[in-house]
């Protein structure tokens, strides 16, 4: 069975915030929620079965992680390549919390991660999406699942969210950062908005701009 680009999508959105130490001795922005979840469908009607998608997990910590080169980009190019000029974060750390694959991730100062920064900073709500090689094969009714063949690439930050219930939110800033008017709050008022806004677009229409 051929491979393609397999992609999926969850709702990313700042919470409380603390000071930390990034490596270098900078203090970078640290998001840390839900990255990707198993054994259950998403709205791409694609499910990742959860030992497929563990050997893959355990991998990328073993190699990218522990090597300090899990990098992903700012909006997902249509391709398996990871490109360094467009690299906005570094993922730190991946553990599961039963089905749910957790993640914490530096956002970098580079030119599209200093984007990122702002965004969250702003109030806005983006997006995590893994980029992966695989087949997938059809269970019926519109929907389908991820094959042994599958291999894990990155995950990138991008605007458009579509899985339910998995949300990331900022824990580290560069201290003076965030001012009086610029304090990161009511982000949960995004979470039942996106949600709702999906499921009228997607449903009503059939056509999930979302995605």
């Amino acid at each position: 069975m051929a491979q393609k680009l397999l992609i999926e999508y969850s709702v990313f959105t700042p919470k409380n915030t603390q000071i930390t130490e990034g490596i270098s001795g900078n203090k970078n922005m640290i998001v840390e929620g839900i990255v990707q979840r198993a054994e259950e469908f998403n709205h791409n009607g694609r499910r990742y079965p959860f030992e497929v998608l563990k050997r893959e997990v355990d991998k990328y910590i073993e190699g990218p992680i522990k090597e300090n080169r899990a990098l992903g980009e700012l909006d997902h190019p249509e391709s398996s390549v990871i490109n360094l000029k467009n690299s906005s974060h570094n993922i730190k750390e991946l553990h599961w919390d039963g089905n749910d694959l957790m993640g914490k991730i530096e956002v970098l100062p580079t030119p599209s991660g200093n984007i990122l920064k702002e965004l969250f900073l702003n109030n806005i709500t983006v997006g995590i999406s893994s980029r992966g090689m695989g087949s997938v094969r059809p269970l019926g009714e519109g929907t389908v699942e991820v094959q042994d063949d599958f291999e894990l690439l990155c995950w990138d930050f991008v605007s458009t969210p579509s899985t339910q219930g998995a949300y990331m939110k900022p824990v580290g800033l560069n201290e003076g950062l965030v001012t009086e008017n610029r304090k990161i709050k009511n982000y949960n008022k995004y979470d039942n908005t996106n949600s709702l806004l999906y499921e009228i677009v997607c449903t009503q229409t059939g056509i999930c701009c979302l995605r």
